[in-house]
């Protein structure tokens, strides 16, 4: 099933299974690899399209700052 955004992700977090990482970013575009190493996934690329974005893989959540995501309309 897909989400309305038709993303192909929609996480559905499980309380004391689904990481509850947040970390605020000041930019659309943020790379995820988990911290990388042994433990980490693949790098992806996610980009923000309203506030927040979850990653597919690790379910860390970022969320755009106030007043930031210009981006330079790129």
């Amino acid at each position: 099933m897909r989400d309305e955004k038709l993303t192909g992700y929609t996480p559905k977090a499980t309380p004391g299974v689904t990481p509850e990482e947040t970390i605020t970013v000041h930019s659309r575009v943020v790379g995820c690899d988990n911290g990388g190493g042994a433990l980490g996934h693949p790098l992806v690329y996610l980009r923000i399209e309203d506030r927040q974005v979850t990653c597919p893989y690790c379910s860390r959540t970022y969320v755009l700052a106030e007043g930031a995501g210009d981006d330079g309309h790129h």
